[in-house]
């Protein structure tokens, strides 16, 4: 599955030159993977409720063209692999038909007092962990 999230650049994302600081597609990345399970079926709330959370191991971002005030951008959202222990997802970031960047994040399940867990089997669909 892959899901589109929808974002108008503010004012506040952008640096002196007008152009989002880079910092910025982080905080787009969590847009796009909240988005993603909600439309998957799983809230992130739902999860965390359960007592399951998804703490960010790994981020990495590549630039292609700057995104700039006002611009909408999509957050193209994936789960590049996943297992019972841990996920990793992809993005892409669009302005129409332009790619802006790509970029990745690796998660690992932990529980409620924060130790590594398995994620039980069901929700084991929501990710396409087989």
């Amino acid at each position: 599955m892959t899901h589109r999230a929808k974002i108008r650049v503010r004012y506040a994302e952008t640096d002196q030159m007008g152009v989002v600081y880079h910092a910025n597609y982080v905080v787009w990345m969590e847009v796009g993977r909240v988005e993603y399970a909600r439309a998957a079926g799983l809230p992130y709330k739902e999860l965390e409720s359960a007592g399951f959370f998804m703490a960010v191991t790994e981020a990495s971002c590549r630039y292609l063209a700057p995104a700039l005030y006002d611009d909408e951008i999509e957050v193209e959202t994936h789960v590049e692999k996943a297992s019972a222990r841990g996920i990793a997802f992809g993005y892409t970031f669009w302005r129409g038909e332009q790619k802006l960047g790509e970029g990745t994040t690796r998660h690992l399940f932990l529980s409620r007092e924060m130790k590594p867990t398995r994620l039980p089997a069901e929700y084991h669909a929501v990710f396409g962990i087989s």
